[in-house]
């Protein structure tokens, strides 16, 4: 019987960049693939020809062993083809049955179908059934999808996909926002659906994920085929070598620091049903990371500090000197950065060039009379830290929106570089990024440790906070739940810790 998908020669180039070339790419009924490639490998790309939204240059699709064209998303829905993205494709003020339905209406008709009036009860039973399939019971259907949590959105998306009768369903990223314990809920659903005999691709950055659900590996690089492996072939030494093009010896490159002076202390921060009580002091050279569950206040903390969020009580010292910081602006003229977790809608400006969000944060210090900027002493500035950063391409008059994720996170980390920082908040610095551009990251983060810098490390990757930190505080609910040293520390301690546990 010939495999469900089989993707032959598919080439595609936007201007002079060649994204893919001559790829090869199948799945078969009943099994995991996962896609694996540093950002800009070509994945997406590959991704949006399978969905329609990009046209091959060159090569073939076949279903089910018979040539198909896939020249829009509605070619590849009446395929059986559904691509969840990791910005899901929801309608957050209608509700799950609603959005499970959304692109399948006329299934729903009722006796007065032929004036266009749906059957609301038919299309709650439907949806309530698919969800079933998925082993979800319970869930409220008239709840508006926007009120519901990633993991629900998820399983919305998913339903969706059942709905218009998919048999191959391709998953981008999905679990860079979930707990771990919705991570295994996840993973559930999917053995069901291979059980079910749905084809099903996992895109991933986290290889310990890619082994726990996967059947085959298939790796790109630079556009091209760099390998593939059967899931009990697939280390990480091996992946990763096949992704980078070279081994990455040391994805953790934590030196042993001597930490100074303190420099940021925190005392008493509270914000009313958010954080409670939070007290903790970082000292010159040290990174100090924050752990806790998804919603447990770290990323709160952070905020509060750079004076995003406003603060009903606590008191911040920097130096020794206790300040006031009331907005961002002040938080940067005090030499604090932080790097928000959606590098996208808070980190950068999408539609601006590189050099441009570089210099955000020292534009006033580049500004002459009267605030007008020196063109040349911003691209002076803009590509001394693209250089240094080694952001590629290494070009500042690029839009930001058309580097990969890496380079991207490493646009937001130069903008706080060039402003000349004592302290640098880190929320989730590494999400959704390649192993190269992580281990380069990591790196950057230990120099800057190295240079005296104060760090506040928050990830929800355990074996990243464990590795880059000097001493790792505990969140749960609001509260600081612990606090271990890197010595003491571990996974199981943080978790207890993190779950309410003594």
């Amino acid at each position: 019987m010939p495999v469900l998908l089989e993707m032959q020669g598919i080439s595609k180039r936007f201007g002079g960049t060649q994204a893919l070339e001559r790829v090869d790419f199948s799945v078969d009924r009943g099994e995991v693939v996962g896609l694996l490639g540093e950002n800009g490998a070509g994945k997406s790309t590959l991704i949006k020809i399978l969905a329609g939204v990009h046209r091959m240059d060159q090569g073939a699709i076949f279903i089910d062993g018979k040539p198909v064209a896939i020249h829009t998303p509605q070619d590849a829905q009446r395929l059986g083809i559904a691509v969840i993205y990791q910005e899901l494709n929801l309608t957050p003020n209608q509700t799950v049955a609603e959005n499970v339905f959304l692109h399948h209406p006329q299934r729903m008709n009722g006796v007065l179908g032929k004036i266009g009036i749906l059957d609301h009860r038919r299309r709650e039973r439907e949806t309530a059934e698919l969800l079933a399939q998925l082993g979800i019971t319970g869930l409220d259907l008239q709840r508006k999808v926007g009120e519901l949590s990633v993991a629900f959105q998820q399983l919305t998306e998913i339903a969706k996909a059942l709905a218009l009768d998919a048999r191959l369903i391709v998953m981008d990223e999905p679990t860079s926002a979930l707990p771990d314990d919705e991570v295994e809920h996840l993973f559930d659903i999917i053995r069901r659906l291979r059980e079910r005999g749905l084809g099903v691709v996992f895109v991933s950055h986290r290889l310990n994920e890619v082994r726990a659900i996967c059947d085959r590996v298939v790796v790109l690089r630079d556009g091209k085929n760099a390998g593939a492996l059967p899931i009990n072939e697939a280390t990480d030494a091996r992946l990763i070598t096949m992704m980078v093009g070279r081994s990455i010896d040391n994805l953790y490159p934590k030196r042993p620091t001597t930490p100074g002076d303190i420099v940021l202390e925190v005392q008493g921060l509270t914000r009313h049903g958010i954080i409670e009580d939070i007290s903790f002091h970082i000292r010159a050279g040290e990174v100090v990371g924050l752990a806790g569950l998804v919603g447990s206040g770290r990323t709160e903390v952070a905020r509060a500090i750079f004076g995003a969020d406003r603060i009903d009580k606590g008191i911040i010292r920097l130096n020794g000197k206790e300040v006031r910081i009331r907005s961002p602006q002040e938080a940067r003229e005090f030499g604090i950065g932080y790097v928000p977790e959606d590098r996208k809608a808070q980190g950068l400006v999408l539609g601006m060039t590189v050099g441009n969000n570089v210099t955000l944060a020292v534009l006033r210090q580049i500004a002459r009379w009267r605030h007008i900027i020196d063109r040349s002493v911003l691209d002076s500035v803009a590509q001394r830290y693209v250089h240094e950063l080694q952001v590629k391409p290494p070009r500042i008059d690029l839009p930001v929106e058309s580097l990969s994720g890496g380079n991207q996170q490493k646009v937001v980390l130069a903008k706080w570089l060039a402003a000349d920082l004592k302290v640098l908040l880190l929320d989730e610095p590494t999400r959704g990024i390649d192993v190269g551009a992580k281990a380069e990251i990591h790196g950057l983060i230990d120099e800057l440790a190295h240079r005296g810098m104060a760090i506040l490390l928050i990830s929800s990757e355990l074996p990243e906070v464990l590795a880059m930190s000097d001493r790792i505080l505990v969140m749960c609910e609001g509260r600081l739940a612990g606090e271990l040293s890197r010595e003491e520390a571990t996974q199981e301690r943080i978790l207890a810790l993190a779950s309410g546990k003594k």
